[in-house]
């Protein structure tokens, strides 16, 4: 094994899977460089947790081939079992049973024991900042204290890499973020993290990221080189009254010919413009929506977001029969948040 494999966690080529006519994952490539925190964003049906479960081993590829940890997922399997942890969405707890009973249990599924294993759980409960509450139910505990027990129990027997899927789904922005404050210091440690979200803000946090939609990878690399290299246009933010009005105004012009808008979204209580050398359309679009009795507070080009370069890549990319295409559609598919 060269150097470069050593240095990686997670190398697919080509990764496929099938159901029948279906194509779940679509020739799929990646790398994943260890001690990393990995970002796999897409809408729900996107291919993400087909992509982990083979990567687990528990989905085997249609073609294509993966390595995970140095390991083959098909021939090696049971050690990347051994070597991995594993959240998923709805955190695999047992809600009748004690915070500490619960972390005994995963401790000795994972082989842990006896000294060990009350090692582990003291650095999980300090850790996910559970001390004091070992003797409450785990059906007891807040969607963002399940979790940060869920984190616990998958790191108990010291995995070299966390697989973790949509962890942060329903819960609330505050428990989302002393979330991934652990996952930093999980990295830090030297853990790798491989993470599904379909939440932008979080994305921004990953080292690294791919974006995947119908199975296919559609934008990959950093965060600031994804939004460097894949976003076509620029970006006007518009504050103003009645975004409503203004929004369908700006399509019409568009769909007119009056403007070469490339999109037209809202973005929060802001909308978001995109179209080559922006700067000539300004004033265009400022006469637009004042003739719509449009009040505009501010009229900024922007740096791209991650959640603007999403929208750019999917439409960029070939559509699949039954696919979202519109930017209402696919930010709907996508969870936006």
């Amino acid at each position: 094994m060269d150097d470069r494999e050593n240095s990686m966690a997670v190398v697919a080529e080509e990764l496929t899977k099938k159901f029948g006519d279906f194509t779940a994952v679509d020739h799929v490539s990646f790398t994943i460089r260890r001690g990393e925190i990995f970002g796999f964003l897409g809408p729900n049906g996107a291919g993400k947790t087909t992509t982990i479960r083979m990567l687990l081993g528990l989905l085997r590829p249609t073609s294509g081939k993966a390595t995970v940890l140095g390991f083959d997922i098909v021939r090696q399997s049971e050690e990347i079992k051994k070597r991995i942890g594993y959240m998923s969405q709805r955190f695999s707890l047992y809600h009748d049973l004690t915070v500490s009973e619960n972390l005994d249990f995963y401790g000795r599924i994972y082989g842990v024991r006896g000294k060990r294993l009350e090692e582990r759980k003291a650095f999980a409960l300090e850790m996910a900042g559970l001390v004091g509450r070992e003797r409450e139910l785990a059906g007891n505990l807040s969607g963002g204290w399940k979790q940060r027990l869920a984190l616990g129990a998958a790191i108990l027997h010291e995995p070299e890499m966390l697989f973790l899927d949509e962890p942060t789904a329903g819960v609330d922005p505050i428990s989302r973020r002393a979330f991934w404050d652990l996952l930093y210091r999980l990295a830090k440690g030297g853990t790798t993290i491989f993470v599904t979200t379909h939440y932008m803000d979080e994305a921004e946090n990953c080292h690294s990221l791919a974006f995947i939609h119908n199975g296919r990878i559609v934008a990959y690399g950093s965060p600031g080189s994804i939004k460097e290299t894949r976003m076509k246009g620029q970006v006007l933010e518009i504050d103003c009254s009645r975004p409503e009005v203004a929004i369908a105004a700006l399509r019409e012009a568009s769909s007119q010919g009056r403007l070469p808008l490339l999109e037209v979204s809202l973005y929060g209580a802001l909308i978001h413009v995109v179209a080559e050398n922006m700067e000539a359309h300004k004033s265009v679009i400022s006469e637009i929506l004042q003739g719509r009795g449009v009040e505009v507070r501010s009229m900024d080009i922007i740096a791209p977001s991650l959640e603007d370069v999403f929208i750019s890549s999917v439409k960029e990319s070939p559509p699949k029969s039954g696919a979202p295409t519109s930017s209402h559609e696919l930010l709907e598919a996508h969870g936006n948040s």
